[in-house]
């Protein structure tokens, strides 16, 4: 008799988990049909699709209505460098670094042209850049993929002032191929001296959902990365949205030799 406390349908479960792991399914491999796994280990249907929830569950296998049940496409993480020089901006996930980064591991990154909006901020983005509720930003926003792959959400806010300092190319729909951090402490005297990051572990909304293609439940990182100016003032916030089953991060303190 099945043990009681180690059901039938976690035994049938665990053993295309073991099929899984050493590559007897493939990632992208069909799972035999429902009939030839309730043959294979003498079950009924329900004990078998109890089994293939619990995989389901565990991002292990998808069930596509009308095809069957398949083995999930494993995703290489990629680790990136949350920590940056704090003069330059370079590094921790700016956009040259980041395509470096990427294109180290012999991997391709792509990023979707910036969409460039004029929006109110309130709640924690205003608490963040410590204004009032409805003051209008600038923001900055791009879809992050590698390997064509969606790798992560980021959306930049700056003060409006900026633009009255000369930093007018953060409304234009462009890249700034220099990193914003360069180009205004050359063009509105704002001269990133630091900054501080935040980091959450949240469930998605319905956009990160779709465009992550992740359950509901499934967890992202939220990284908010304040920068300050020389004046100690906050002229920059960064919000990068993670998935967390491809992403790594790394933060370097002191004297850390490369590799």
């Amino acid at each position: 008799m099945p043990d009681p406390k180690y059901p039938k349908y976690r035994l049938i479960a665990d053993e295309l988990h073991r099929q899984i792991e050493s590559g007897e399914l493939a990632g992208g491999a069909q799972l035999p049909t429902e009939i030839e796994l309730m043959e294979q280990h003498e079950a009924s249907r329900n004990t078998v699709r109890d089994a293939i929830k619990l995989l389901s569950s565990r991002r292990e296998v998808e069930v596509r209505p009308g095809q069957g049940t398949f083995v999930v496409e494993r995703i290489n993480p990629i680790v990136t460098t949350l920590t940056e020089d704090p003069k330059t901006g370079r590094g921790g996930g700016e956009e040259g670094v980041y395509i470096a980064e990427v294109e180290a591991a012999n991997r391709i990154p792509e990023n979707s042209e910036p969409r460039v909006e004029i929006q109110k901020v309130r709640g924690n983005l205003a608490a963040a850049l410590r204004v009032e509720d409805e003051t209008q930003v600038i923001s900055r926003h791009q879809q992050r993929f590698i390997d064509g792959t969606p790798w992560s959400l980021q959306t930049s806010f700056y003060p409006m002032s900026l633009l009255a300092k000369g930093a007018t190319r953060l409304i234009e729909a462009t890249d700034i191929p220099e990193g914003t951090v360069t180009y205004l402490a050359e063009n509105a005297n704002s001269k990133q001296t630091g900054y501080r990051d935040t980091i959450a572990v949240r469930a998605p909304d319905a956009t990160e959902v779709a465009f992550f293609k992740i359950p509901a439940d499934g967890p992202v990182f939220e990284v908010f990365r304040v920068g300050f100016d020389q004046d100690g003032n906050r002229f920059r916030l960064t919000v990068t949205v993670y998935p967390v089953d491809r992403n790594r991060f790394a933060v370097n303190v002191g004297a850390v030799p490369g590799g």
